[in-house]
């Protein structure tokens, strides 16, 4: 086995100011160790031993024997072991001026063998991916391997550990739609490439943006966006938040306790109307969602993004620690729920379920958005498949109502019965005015109304829907 500390520095730059594969790994890791037969001296780039491929692409054993005297490597990734922010884990870091980090073969050989060791000793995996996509000097035996590693990433997944991508530039191609995309938090540096389409197979007019991280933020296709100078630190605490010290996954406890209530919307105690209860929960001075998790939180990282093109800056979802312990958390934020929120709470509370980690969601919303970009959205299908998580969940899930809870958009991200209420919130079937609206009553029985839909703190309590009401 080759050894690297992670106190040796980085290499030099290779072409294109682009940090070496043993650069990146330095950078972020202690104690790097080569696994077994995927390393130095392991013949993979010998272009004696492996001549011109499966497809005897011509020159191509030629092309690995120079890439190897330029990179010093025999294959476009080095994989290993080694410790980031004290958390063991397997790592996959690809060497992009090796064939620009292509995918063939041996690659597969070596992903599934990292993958492989990270099941059997129950470690998380980070890959630091810089990739152009599959290797054309070896034709369909290297598109395959997009199966192959698919595969492994399914099977790391259903052993119910971690995996995060550390997105540099370029990654495109199968490198982005499997170990990339594929993997359960995506981490981008800052102006990287990052797009299925590689640069040179683009429409002659489209907009760079679009192929860069910044934009797949926005689109909610990667997490955050990190400067490399903050990579250790970042990437740390999402393996310590989502595995346990010895690196196996988070292991769930009992449930979350809820926050306790942080008050200040109006007077002391209960409402004593509806619709006292619904003006307190729509004051504009009472706590949010970011007070209620900075309060509760030591330290917590944030999830970005539904997958799918969406972001919801109204949803709140991410990994927090308390006490020592691990809580997932989905908080909305006193906004209507956009679909990419309710997917993107989904993504965070199946991704808890399959770690073992207990979740924690807050409540507060006048309801689902309704417009027709919601619509055209699929806004009916996400709450549906929020609903599904959060009653699918082996982990426990608590609720906590912040705020206004409106209808289905607020009970979709509410456990049953483990919903907890403060005294300024209000949870209803239906918003006091919309339900004088479908009475066909005037506005002047709004008040009236909100009293008759019995939503208020205690009244959740006498119904049996909420197990109580916290205090300060």
């Amino acid at each position: 086995m080759a050894e690297r500390s992670a106190g040796e520095g980085p290499k030099p730059k290779g072409p294109g100011g682009r940090l070496p594969a043993r650069a990146v790994i330095d950078a972020v890791a202690d104690g790097f160790t080569e696994l077994p037969g995927t390393g130095v001296g392991d013949g993979a780039g010998d272009g004696d031993a492996y001549g011109d491929g499966p497809i005897a692409w011509e020159g191509y054993g030629r092309a690995l024997a120079r890439a190897h005297e330029r990179t010093g490597e025999h294959e476009s990734v080095v994989c290993g072991t080694g410790t980031v922010g004290g958390v063991p884990a397997v790592l996959i870091a690809f060497e992009f001026t090796f064939l620009g980090g292509s995918l063939g073969q041996r690659t597969g050989d070596r992903i599934e063998a990292a993958h492989r060791h990270a099941r059997e000793a129950r470690l998380p995996v980070v890959s630091l991916t810089a990739t152009g996509g599959s290797r054309m000097q070896e034709g369909m035996r290297a598109l395959v391997q997009l199966q192959r590693v698919a595969r492994q990433l399914a099977l790391t997944r259903a052993a119910g550990l971690p995996q995060i991508a550390v997105v540099r530039d370029p990654t495109t191609g199968g490198g982005w739609a499997t170990l990339g995309a594929g993997s359960d938090v995506v981490l981008a540096l800052p102006g990287a490439q990052v797009a299925f389409a590689g640069s040179r197979v683009r429409p002659p007019d489209a907009d760079p943006a679009a192929y860069g991280a910044e934009e797949k933020l926005a689109a909610g296709q990667v997490d955050r966006v990190v400067a490399p100078e903050e990579l250790p630190g970042v990437l740390g605490r999402w393996l310590s938040l989502l595995s346990s010290p010895d690196g196996s996954p988070g292991a769930a406890g009992g449930p979350a306790e809820p926050p306790r209530a942080l008050g200040g919307a109006g007077a002391p105690g209960l409402p004593e109307t509806g619709w006292e209860a619904v003006e307190r929960a729509r004051s504009a001075h009472r706590p949010r969602a970011d007070a209620y998790l900075d309060a509760y939180f030591e330290v917590r990282e944030e999830m970005s993004g539904d997958r799918c093109g969406g972001t919801d800056p109204g949803m709140r979802c991410g990994f927090g620690r308390r006490d020592g312990h691990t809580i997932a958390y989905a908080a909305q934020c006193g906004t209507p729920t956009l679909p990419a929120g309710f997917r993107t709470a989904t993504r965070l509370i199946r991704l808890a379920d399959r770690l073992g980690i207990p979740v924690l969601t807050l409540v507060d919303t006048p309801g689902a958005a309704n417009d027709e970009a919601a619509e055209r959205s699929g806004a009916g299908a996400a709450i549906a498949d929020l609903f599904a998580a959060v009653t699918e969940a082996r982990v426990p899930v608590t609720t906590l109502v912040v705020g206004e809870g409106g209808s289905g958009g607020a009970l979709a991200l509410a456990a049953p019965e483990n919903t907890w209420v403060t005294p300024d919130c209000y949870f209803s079937v239906i918003a006091p005015e919309s339900a004088a609206a479908i009475l066909k009553r005037g506005p002047e029985h709004v008040r009236e109304t909100a009293g008759e839909l019995r939503l208020r703190p205690q009244d959740l309590v006498d119904l049996g829907v909420a197990r109580g009401i916290v205090r300060p």
